[in-house]
């Protein structure tokens, strides 16, 4: 192992000197992928595992207030612009949007533990300009759930490549880590649609519960 943490700094001497910088930027501008990165490199030993896990920790917290700066500043328009090119996307941002007004909170926990239309979760967030306070503990919750899961799964990959490389090897530290990766994508596309299911049973209850109440109104009038 010794040996690739000296390739590493042969061939990548910038990131070697300012990894941890890397990973902070990383993580903010796209924290799913640099998450499973920084479990992977502490696993292996490239990074020590508790810094590492709370510069992560820091780039997903920030990542949230990014996408909320972006509905502050734009308003509805990046959702718009994404939802609305047709009416599955249209009808899909339209229930998420009704959740957020109904439970805000609980919105922006779940979406961030599931990345289950998260980015337009935040950018609601931001475009209806909610409490900024409970924005932060909500999103602060939400990625230390998320951030957990992908650097556990990054880092159980990169013992699984330290258990099985006897030498070091570029194709096979690529193989483990895109594992790594597939896996996650895999529960974010597996939670994405149970999220939205649970969405829409939701607001088929809510539709029947107001037909109900209507019946019982226009029966007691």
């Amino acid at each position: 192992m010794q040996e690739f943490l000296q390739s590493i700094q042969a061939h990548f001497p910038m990131f070697e000197q300012y990894k941890y910088v890397f990973l902070l930027l990383g993580a903010t501008l796209e924290s799913l992928n640099m998450i499973i990165l920084a479990g992977f490199l502490a696993s292996i030993g490239s990074v020590a595992a508790v810094p590492a896990f709370l510069i992560a920790l820091a780039g997903d917290f920030l990542n949230g207030y990014m996408w909320y700066l972006v509905g502050y500043l734009g308003g509805a328009k990046p959702v718009d612009k994404w939802g609305r090119k047709d009416p599955k996307s249209r009808r899909v941002v339209e229930t998420v949007e009704r959740y957020f007004l109904r439970y805000s909170g609980r919105a922006i926990i779940f979406t961030k533990l599931t990345w289950s239309l998260t980015i337009a979760t935040l950018i609601m967030a931001g475009s209806f300009r909610y409490n900024f306070r409970k924005f932060s503990l909500y999103n602060f919750i939400g990625a230390i759930g998320w951030t957990c899961v992908t650097f556990f799964i990054g880092y159980v990959f990169g013992q699984g490549y330290r258990s099985f490389a006897i030498v070091n090897n570029f194709s096979l530290i690529a193989l483990f880590l895109g594992g790594a990766i597939i896996l996650v994508y895999g529960l974010k596309v597996i939670l994405k649609s149970k999220f939205i299911q649970s969405l829409w049973a939701m607001e088929r209850l809510r539709e029947l519960g107001d037909k109900l109440r209507d019946t019982i109104d226009k029966m007691m009038s």
